[in-house]
């Protein structure tokens, strides 16, 4: 559907897959699960157009509770009204990207400060199973499950650091990190740093180090925030 054009069949199938899911839910439930994935996952980039009618076949459902669920979407900002009274996936604004990451910077460093001192040693273990299947994700090329792991390593911190109200900020703005961060291993060699990178994160948590784990975390994001600069840069130098 990229460019208001008709949805793709791998489109079409991640939503489809996406609402098989949830086929106890209400129609509404479904179909935003289902679209709010298909855009997390970046199977629906931004520019791509939604039109009801062809969302609404994709999922097996009639366009009332699609259109629904976009007026959800649409007040979490992933999705904006555009010409015609069409709507389409939202993308990131720089000045956008500037202040999720800032914002993210402040939760995750209170985050991994509070788990540095709390986290258990199974909890430890789980960062380091999943740090184990996001190495094995990155020699398959994997980038989706890449990404899910990700989230996991990171959430993982948070949730470890015991701070319920903290985890509800980082997850209402999970999906705009998540999107971004798609777009950041798109980089050659992101993987590897990313990988590198953890490894620094884990071993200062497990040293009770909480200086050297903020380091090794603004280190990351840093990394991440000059990498989407620089694809930002490319494609201006490049229209």
């Amino acid at each position: 559907m990229s460019d208001g054009t008709a949805p793709s069949a791998a489109t079409r199938a991640a939503i489809a897959q996406a609402s098989a899911a949830g086929d106890a839910k209400g129609a509404s439930e479904r179909a935003y699960d289902a679209i709010r994935a298909a855009i997390v996952r970046g199977a629906l980039p931004p520019g791509t157009a939604l039109g009801e009618d062809e969302l609404a076949a994709a999922l097996g459902i009639s366009r009332t509770p699609v259109r629904s669920a976009l007026q959800t979407l649409l007040a979490e900002h992933l999705v904006e009204n555009g010409p015609r009274r069409q709507m389409f996936v939202r993308g990131v604004s720089p000045q956008e990207r500037r202040e999720i990451l800032l914002l993210r910077e402040a939760l995750e460093r209170v985050a991994i400060r509070e788990a540095c001192a709390q986290m258990t040693v199974d909890e430890l273990d789980e960062l380091h199973i999943v740090l184990r299947r996001q190495r094995r994700a990155a020699a398959g090329e994997a980038t989706e499950e890449f990404i899910d792991l990700d989230d996991q390593f990171h959430l993982g911190i948070a949730r470890a650091a015991r701070l319920p109200t903290l985890m509800r900020f980082l997850g209402q703005i999970r999906a705009m990190t998540r999107i971004m961060g798609l777009r950041a291993v798109t980089r050659e060699g992101r993987f590897a740093q990313v990988l590198e990178e953890h490894e620094r994160i884990l071993s200062a948590l497990e040293a009770r180090n909480a200086e050297a784990a903020r380091a090794a975390l603004d280190a990351h994001l840093a990394q991440t925030s000059q990498i989407l600069v620089a694809l930002d840069e490319e494609e201006r130098v490049q229209r």
